[in-house]
């Protein structure tokens, strides 16, 4: 398949493709006569694979983890649930750090009059670094 193909069946962005295959996730395609990359199923699944992880926040070094697990063939389930806990870990920790986000940004727009004045609490509260 041509990469247009294999990005309508991914999903993905045909300059992500080529980013991936410059990075190293997705493995270089072979070539047809008329120069155009030809791809295999073998990419269609990597590319399904790296769409998933990264859809679950994972980062692009991690992808390379994960993906040189399955090109090794030398992991442990164990070793695969250890790096899922630490992403989860990373997750948690984000969520916490936005609910503290949410609640100071409320506090700040609960006190502001909203009125048409050139006085505003919430930007004094910030420029003075109150909040």
């Amino acid at each position: 398949m041509h990469i247009g193909e294999l990005a309508f069946r991914t999903g993905v962005n045909i300059e992500t493709i080529r980013y991936y295959e410059r990075e190293g996730i997705l493995p270089a395609p072979a070539r047809a006569a008329n120069n155009y990359r030809t791809y295999s199923d073998r990419h269609l699944r990597r590319l399904h694979f790296v769409r998933r992880v990264r859809g679950l926040g994972f980062t692009l070094e991690e992808v390379r983890v994960l993906l040189s697990m399955i090109d090794g063939g030398d992991y442990t389930c164990a070793e695969v649930k250890t790096l899922g806990e630490q992403h989860l870990a990373d997750i948690r920790k984000k969520i916490a750090d936005l609910r503290r986000m949410e609640h100071a940004l409320s506090e700040l727009v609960a006190r502001c009059s909203g009125e048409r004045t050139p006085d505003c609490s919430m930007l004094e509260t910030l420029f003075n670094g109150e909040a």
